[in-house]
């Protein structure tokens, strides 16, 4: 029962969707202002972005099994039901009445009592064509059963998919959320197998992973003092931990005092591969929000003389906030201007522009790898924004060129896996600058197994 001064989950959900526009705004900042409203917080982010990783399968079987395409309902009307069906589909631990009468008696409050009439009939039907709400793949036809989960998927009594081996791309496409062009570029790149593995990342539940201030504390450390908060967590390597418990991760023991980052396991791989040196200098080229300036900081412990510098100018306070929560001293911030101005004079006593030993480049991307965690980018991305963005990603790679002294590195990375904005882009740029060479280079591709994690790619660039 919620609390007569809380708004429910579906109540908080709604109200975000209503006004939120996949192609034009960002949920998160919209379900932050509303979640003080509820005391079911974490339920409210479940429905919120789940609904949105799954809206085009979710539209999908409105239109298909109750007949009524999308375009033709009422959008306030549209997205009760919308988290009705996700609840019916994805929640199959919640019993299908509380579903659908809780969408019922809010569409009454808000659209009156024939609408949510057309409410109750458009989920009933739905829930009549489901045949089990949750059954393992082995035993359920597949052009009938939307995935869950790598094992699981919710099985109807008619078919509302197409053979994956007839018809991979549509298949991939409306089982997932995502565009067929993306689709088609997967299949190109990747076998079958890691396009399923992709798949079912893009659209699965992040997890949540932190990272230890290894100048403050140790990963042993930080988990005891999380355990004596009951903080319910793994440690990852032994370098990182997963939490389990719900609940905001900037809430927990030791964030304030900067014991530690919030940082997704491959997110953290660039800089590990670029394997820095307490006597660098280094240049953060794209800096904010910090996450990655702060790390090098913490491996090289707070000895590298660090320049992190980023384009958006609002968004490099950012990285002076998490500097100064974490406790780092070595970080200097330079305005993107000033710094890109000041080729070949000196920037100070120490730095010239072609005296850095490493450049970090953590470039704008597609984010095809981190589509679970932003969830907005899968119905905003195009073939004509990605060639767009692969120019930028140059402009950016030729730039950090001039910085580099001999036998220095630059660590070019992204959250995409897409290989026009990785690979492809780096074997460019060198063939055009021969005093370049690729050291390393690696592509993880974004995982749901148990120590899930996003995709993301580097490249090890050494000057000769």
């Amino acid at each position: 029962m919620t609390p007569l001064n809380s708004k429910s989950a579906r109540t908080i959900a709604a109200i975000v969707l209503n006004q939120f526009d996949p192609k034009r705004s960002y949920a998160g900042p919209i379900l932050n202002e509303m979640l003080h409203q509820t005391d079911e917080k974490q339920r409210a982010t479940d429905l919120v972005f789940g609904s949105i990783r799954n809206l085009s399968a979710i539209d999908m079987v409105i239109a298909k099994l109750a007949d009524c395409p999308t375009d033709r309902i009422q959008s306030t009307v549209l997205n009760t039901i919308r988290i009705g069906t996700y609840e019916l589909i994805y929640s199959p631990q919640t019993p299908d009445y509380p579903i659908v009468n809780e969408a019922v008696e809010y569409a009454k409050t808000i659209v009156g009592e024939k609408r949510a009439g057309f409410v109750n009939a458009v989920l009933r039907q739905i829930a009549r064509h489901i045949k089990n709400r949750q059954v393992t793949f082995c035993e359920a036809a597949i052009e009938r059963t939307l995935p869950q989960t790598p094992s699981t998927g919710c099985e109807f009594d008619t078919d509302i998919l197409q053979n994956p081996q007839d018809s991979p791309v549509d298949y991939f496409s409306s089982a997932f959320s995502l565009p067929k062009w993306l689709i088609r570029d997967w299949l190109a790149q990747f076998t079958t197998e890691q396009v399923w593995q992709v798949c079912f990342a893009s659209s699965r539940k992040p997890g949540i992973y932190i990272r230890p201030n290894a100048l403050k504390t140790t990963p042993q450390l930080l988990a005891e003092k999380l355990r004596q908060a009951d903080i319910d967590l793994e440690i990852v390597d032994d370098t990182m931990l997963k939490i389990k418990s719900p609940g905001s991760v900037t809430e927990l023991p030791g964030f304030t005092e900067g014991l530690f980052s919030i940082q997704d396991t491959s997110a953290a791989l660039p800089v590990r591969l670029l394997q820095p040196k307490p006597d660098w200098t280094i240049l953060d080229l794209c800096a904010a929000p910090g996450t990655k300036t702060t790390q090098l900081a913490e491996l090289t412990g707070d000895k590298a003389q660090i320049i992190a510098t980023d384009i958006d100018a609002e968004r490099l306070k950012l990285v002076e906030e998490n500097i100064s929560r974490l406790g780092i001293k070595n970080v200097r911030m330079i305005p993107y201007e000033q710094l890109i101005n000041s080729k070949f004079k000196i920037l100070n006593s120490k730095f010239t522009i072609d005296s850095f030993d490493c450049v970090l480049l953590d470039v704008p991307c597609s984010n095809t790898g981190v589509l679970a965690r932003r969830p907005e980018a899968r119905y905003r991305i195009s073939q004509k924004a990605i060639t767009q963005m692969t120019k930028i990603q140059t402009s950016l790679l030729e730039s950090a060129l001039a910085f580099i002294k001999p036998n220095g590195k630059i660590c070019y990375c992204t959250c995409s896996i897409q290989g026009c904005e990785n690979s492809e882009l780096v074997k460019k740029i060198l063939q055009k600058n021969s005093n370049f060479k690729l050291n390393s280079e690696k592509l993880f591709l974004p995982s749901a197994q148990k120590f899930d994690c996003d995709g993301c790619y580097a490249a090890i660039i050494i000057k000769t």
